[in-house]
């Protein structure tokens, strides 16, 4: 069974060989496909397909999984397989595995230079001073925390002496006995670009992605050297920029310059969690998928949400002011004040720790949040390629690259760093085996392994506009209403041309489904906004 140009047909498509090789770099090549119909080829097709996808070619005369053609002898035809997403990603993991294998000829040689990311990479673990900490955060003895454990009191001194070594069982323990302190900190991505030499925004959106390109508005743009750009919903939320065709006036011929680059901003990540739940997969798979496209990480963004409140913006400002800190960049800047909101940034770009007040910043806009302090890792270019990297080819999980990197990289303490000590030959070590921790960052980067990294779907909304009309404009929809204009709005309200931008919006916000796997959903997304653990079951759980 095959549809061609949209109606369903009882042949079944028969692989004839190749016909042409096309050596752009779009990756696609031309194939002969026969119609089979009773044991007899009743139409043959030169249809294109792209080369990722289709994998080793088949033997000659053998079925091939082609779910439809469409196309005209003129334009020229084109299928599309079958195959899952996962099933692309087998077909090419045996390939995948030995350019790693090329480019691993130790076992840090994905990144060169001085400014090695993997250089003296730290690890911190959960000791007998962190329990303490934990003990006086939840307000308990050592006798109610021994109780809710089903240990002995014992046991717990001998584990805050020193006298036994805290294991990860009795840290896990610890983390189902008390599950607020379980849900404290979440890792979650907060911005990614990749750029794809060999693509059009037009196939990002429709091999990479798998959206649905009528929900993109496109429109002209100058920024970052382009000329065209695909917005979601009309917004910069999810945005991928090219370059439009252009006709060359002497031949009439179009030409199609290659080269784009995906921009999935903060509120974007969330909303493509929604697509990616769609189509049953999570991030691991979608980068995975990114990179048979050549895909290449231009920015990434991690963000450490701090739901507790374990850490005080101000108690940081406080300790960047006093030099009761230590990074291994000497750049750092403080932006807000106590009212609005701290902001602290240690180090530039290729790679930037931020903290800041986030319950501040979005109350700030008019939103909600449970996070109370954020941390973040901005990463760009090969330093987010080192973090990608090391998640897909080495068997460690996200949230303990990033909490090896920022315990690396930036340390807080109670007491001040002297100035001999910063002049010493190993100043992180001498730092630490003479003043003693902030035991709030201490705690956060030893606890922070044990913490979840989640997908939060969530889909397109008009809340910013609804935000907007109730604070700015009811009011004085009120007095209107009061003097008698009230039908003169309804009428305007009804009357209103939609621009371009607020059309997309509508339709993206209306529709459930914005991927093309709508046709095998089978997801409630009444139900309330849930999140996924990446880590568990691959992150796919229900």
């Amino acid at each position: 069974m095959i549809t061609i140009n949209n109606e369903p047909t009882a042949y079944t498509p028969i692989f004839l060989g190749t016909t042409q090789h096309s050596l752009r770099l779009s990756l696609k090549i031309l194939i002969m496909v026969g119609m089979k119909l009773n044991d007899e080829i009743v139409e043959t097709y030169n249809v294109t397909v792209s080369s990722i996808e289709l994998g080793h070619l088949p033997n000659i005369g053998s079925e091939i999984a082609i779910d439809e053609i469409t196309g005209s002898e003129l334009s020229g035809f084109k299928a599309k397989l079958k195959q899952s997403d996962a099933q692309m990603q087998n077909t090419a993991s045996t390939e995948l595995e030995k350019l790693v294998d090329l480019k691993n000829v130790g076992r840090y040689q994905l990144l060169k230079g001085k400014d090695n990311m993997t250089q003296d990479m730290n690890t911190l673990e959960f000791d007998a001073n962190h329990l303490k900490y934990v003990r006086q955060i939840l307000n308990a003895s050592q006798d109610s925390l021994a109780k809710q454990l089903k240990i002995t009191r014992q046991t717990v001194n001998r584990f805050e002496t020193g006298e036994q070594k805290i294991s990860d069982r009795f840290l896990d323990k610890l983390l189902v006995a008390y599950p607020d302190l379980a849900e404290s900190i979440e890792v979650q991505f907060d911005w990614v670009s990749l750029t794809f030499p060999d693509l059009t925004s037009k196939q990002v959106i429709a091999d990479v992605l798998r959206l649905q390109e009528n929900l993109f508005l496109e429109r002209p743009t100058s920024q970052n050297f382009y000329t065209r750009e695909m917005a979601f919903a009309g917004e910069k939320n999810i945005y991928i920029q090219d370059f439009a065709p252009v006709k060359n006036p002497e031949t009439q011929a179009v030409d199609q310059k290659f080269g784009t680059t995906l921009y999935l901003t903060g509120k974007g990540t969330r909303l493509f969690e929604k697509a990616l739940l769609e189509q049953s997969m999570n991030w691991r798979d979608f980068f995975e998928k990114a990179r048979l496209y050549r895909g290449h990480l231009t920015r990434l963004d991690i963000a450490i949400n701090d739901k507790w409140g374990l850490l005080s913006m101000n108690d940081l400002v406080k300790a960047v002011q006093e030099k009761r800190f230590w990074s291994k960049s000497k750049s750092y800047a403080v932006h807000g004040n106590v009212d609005d909101g701290w902001t602290v940034d240690f180090g530039k770009s290729p790679f930037v720790i931020r903290a800041y007040d986030k319950h501040k910043e979005q109350a700030n806009k008019g939103y909600d949040t449970d996070v109370k302090t954020r941390v973040e890792l901005e990463l760009h270019q090969d330093k987010a390629e080192y973090v990608l990297d090391e998640w897909l080819n080495h068997d460690k999980k996200l949230v303990d690259i990033t909490f090896d990197i920022l315990y690396t990289y930036l340390w807080f303490t109670n007491g001040k760093i002297e100035d001999q000590q910063l002049k010493s030959d190993a100043v992180r070590d001498e730092i630490e085996a003479t003043v003693e921790p902030m035991p709030a960052w201490s705690l956060l980067t030893a606890l922070g392994k044990k913490m979840k990294f989640v997908r939060e779907p969530k889909k397109q909304s008009v809340e910013r506009i609804e935000k907007w009309v109730l604070k700015s404009v009811v009011p004085s929809l009120a007095v209107l209403k009061k003097t008698g204009h009230w039908h003169e709005i309804i009428e305007a309200i009804n009357t209103v041309e939609l621009s371009a931008e607020h059309e997309k919006l509508v339709m993206a916000t209306t529709k459930n489904a914005i991927t093309q796997a709508s046709k095998q959903l089978n997801i409630n997304f009444e139900k309330p906004t849930k999140k996924y653990n990446e880590d568990d079951d691959q992150g796919k759980g229900a």
